[in-house]
């Protein structure tokens, strides 16, 4: 009997139009044998909060290049938790300053991953927060 599959939610909030590193993450998720599921470009926090309970996801990567993830990061976050969807772990990625990073973790961002980190190390992290996986 083979275990349950981690399913994951990609998503690129706001209005930034840039998904090359979003799609990376999803292959590299994806070739791990992860369900993934992307959403697409331009995504509004709500957008974005349904298709993960919709889906049941286990966790949701908010991939942006705008700089307004000290605003949708946390809403996502607060979206969900207004769904009862606590459970669903959200991580970041994309061009984070570094000192932004301890205000999202305070607001509930499992973790942030910049550019050039390898997608091994995402692979990695949501094994060992989501458990399962192939």
């Amino acid at each position: 009997m083979s275990e349950k599959k981690i399913r994951v939610l990609i998503a690129k909030p706001g209005l930034d139009g840039h998904d090359r590193g979003a799609k990376v993450v999803a292959r590299a998720l994806r070739d791990a044998g992860f369900e993934v599921i992307y959403t697409g470009l331009r995504q509004t926090p709500e957008q974005i909060v349904e298709a993960a309970v919709s889906e049941d996801v286990d966790a949701v990567g908010l991939s942006l290049l705008s700089g307004a993830h000290n605003y949708l990061f946390p809403r996502v976050i607060e979206l969900l938790r207004e769904q009862d969807a606590n459970g669903i772990l959200v991580f970041g990625g994309g061009v984070i300053p570094e000192e932004d990073i301890p205000d999202l973790k305070k607001a509930g961002v499992a973790e942030v991953f910049t550019p050039g980190t390898p997608t091994a190390e995402t692979v990695d992290f949501l094994r060992a927060h989501c458990g399962g996986g192939e």
